[in-house]
């Protein structure tokens, strides 16, 4: 089972980079982080982009001569359980790295997993007074 999402920011017609995601799961008492990123070149985000300081961590690694120790080795991506799920969007935080206004600060998107080895895919239109999401193939 995966999940991934690809924001694109409308006002500039380009993929967002640099979105904060979040991708959570409700256990019937709490919500649990499952992983958390940022959205990649081409604004896109799944379960195997790399944690937080890893991309750092891999380069320091290369110019080192690619075997130093203490090299942190990505982590895999978490295996998922039916239910339900939440992506949360650091949209706020987007905009004001661009100097610009938003009326969301954050935009969350609650789904349900009902199966395994199923693809979701979960794309945002992303704008700074607006936003549209739908399930993707």
């Amino acid at each position: 089972m995966s999940v991934s999402t690809h924001v694109l920011d409308t006002g500039s017609g380009t993929p967002a980079v640099g979105v904060p995601v979040r991708l959570d799961h409700y256990d019937a008492e709490n919500w649990r982080l499952v992983r958390e990123g940022e959205t990649d070149p081409a604004g896109r985000w799944d379960l195997s982009s790399p944690l937080p300081g890893e991309e750092a961590a891999d380069e320091a690694a290369e110019e080192d001569g690619g075997g130093a120790a203490g090299t942190r080795v990505a982590a895999e991506p978490p295996l998922l359980v039916p239910g339900t799920y939440r992506l949360r969007f650091g949209s706020g935080r987007y905009y004001a790295a661009r100097d610009a206004e938003s009326y969301y600060p954050e935009i969350t998107v609650i789904f349900l997993v009902t199966g395994l080895g199923q693809r979701h895919h979960v794309p945002l239109a992303l704008g700074p007074f607006g936003y549209s999401t739908y399930r993707g193939a």
